[in-house]
């Protein structure tokens, strides 16, 4: 080899090094989600976040100061427990207690132990028009109301008001949406304590309502940051007549949300 063409060789060679070591450095791949709690048995759980996962969710109670609710949120939900969400004695299901003289939040006059949609710290926030958000719970209405006996166990909600409502009225069990407006019932004579099994689908602009393995709603609304609501959300207050611990009660004996591409 002739020495110019060593010199040549030799340039492009510290050349190309060069440009190696100033290359940024490939990014890291992402962290590996967190694995989802190991929940215990259903009769051997101690509180509920061993019976259901709450990772991604908060609680509201009706306990706090007027228009301010006390709110657990993770990592204490997961050991948390009270007279208003603790085990039934069965210790198979979580038992949501709210009562008519209980805390409100400022955005309603009715008192709630209920769980909220989270991603992780966040606020959880989808959109039906893109991906499938699916919510199935199985759970049971124990407990409702003298003079007003009606309690909501499920919703979907957005920043301002409800979208949807699974809600008790007396034996009646519906879905109600449109700003109370619209309905479909769900069961027509519902019997107190009578466990069931609710999936909620929200999708292409629809939202699909199945009880007990049978569709009941589909629903045309589109909309955005929706997140999914579970628990006991008492539809009186003392104004309404009820005693202040008149209760609304809902016991969930599982609880799990999705949502795929």
């Amino acid at each position: 080899m002739s020495r110019s063409a060593l010199i040549l060789m030799t340039l492009v060679l510290a050349a190309s090094a060069a440009s190696a070591c100033s290359r940024p450095p490939a990014p890291a791949p992402p962290p590996p989600a967190a694995p989802a709690p190991t929940l215990a048995p259903p009769g051997t759980a101690q509180v509920p976040g061993q019976l259901l996962d709450l990772t991604n969710w908060k609680l509201t109670l009706p306990t706090g100061q007027e228009g301010k609710p006390e709110e657990i949120l993770e990592p204490e939900l997961s050991s948390f427990t009270n007279a208003f969400f603790r085990l039934n004695d069965g210790r198979d299901g979580v038992v949501f207690t709210a009562n008519a003289g209980g805390v409100t939040t400022s955005g309603s006059s009715y008192p709630r132990s209920e769980l909220r949609e989270m991603n992780g710290q966040e606020m959880a926030s989808w959109s039906n028009t893109a991906g499938t958000h699916t919510m199935r719970v199985r759970e049971a209405v124990t407990r409702l109301p003298a003079v007003k006996p009606h309690v909501v166990a499920a919703q979907i909600h957005d920043a301002e008001d409800d979208i949807i409502e699974v809600r008790l009225e007396g034996q009646r069990l519906l879905v109600q949406y449109n700003d109370g407006d619209d309905d479909a019932t769900l069961d027509p004579a519902y019997a107190l304590g009578t466990p069931y099994d609710l999936e909620i689908d929200a999708a292409d602009g629809h939202i699909r309502v199945s009880y007990n393995g049978t569709q009941k709603a589909d629903i045309v609304k589109s909309g955005a940051g929706w997140y999914f609501k579970a628990g006991s959300y008492v539809q009186s207050n003392l104004s309404r007549g009820d005693a202040p611990d008149a209760e609304g009660q809902v016991v969930i004996y599982a609880l799990n949300v999705q949502h795929a591409p």
